[in-house]
């Protein structure tokens, strides 16, 4: 037995509204892991996390390598999780690491310096577009959706379309 991953999103706002009433309720999840080196560095951040978490909802911050230890070793088995990111390099650390993901739902990646806005809640730079095509080429579904009512849209056929690659 091992353990359920229900949803895999990348979301730099981790868990919020959307995240704890929506998507929560759609995907049936009992726990939702955070999974960030630098969120789970940060002892304020993680405590606020943990807050915001849905009634009913164990959360947890953890590490990536703590992630793919804690996937290894079964510790897990027979739980349904909600996996969060804040970017699509931890995802591909997760993925190299013998994490099996099927789907990854992005959810938003806010525009900084030196990044490009691809949709009004997705902004990229080269290295996420890397990751990306890292994780599309190991037969990983890409899709955008702030909720689960909206239409997915697949990322790379987006980035085609929009010149990105």
């Amino acid at each position: 037995m091992s353990i359920d991953i229900r949803l895999a999103r990348i979301d730099d706002r981790l868990i919020h509204g959307q995240v704890a009433t929506a998507w929560s309720k759609q995907t049936g999840i009992e726990r939702i892991l955070v999974v960030s080196d630098e969120v789970a560095q940060d002892q304020l951040r993680r405590f606020l996390l943990q807050e915001a978490s849905p009634p009913g909802i164990k959360s947890n911050v953890i590490s990536v390598d703590k992630m793919i230890a804690l996937y290894h070793e079964d510790l897990l088995a027979g739980q349904k999780v909600m996996l969060l990111f804040t970017d699509p390099h931890a995802v591909a650390r997760l993925v190299q690491g013998g994490v099996k993901l099927t789907s990854i739902n992005i959810g938003g990646m806010r525009f900084t310096v030196g990044k490009k806005m691809l949709t009004n809640f997705v902004s990229l730079d080269q290295g996420d577009i890397k990751a990306f095509e890292y994780l599309a080429q190991q037969d990983i579904e890409l899709e955008l959706r702030k909720v689960p009512a909206d239409r997915k849209v697949y990322l790379m056929e987006l980035l085609e379309k929009e010149n990105f690659v």
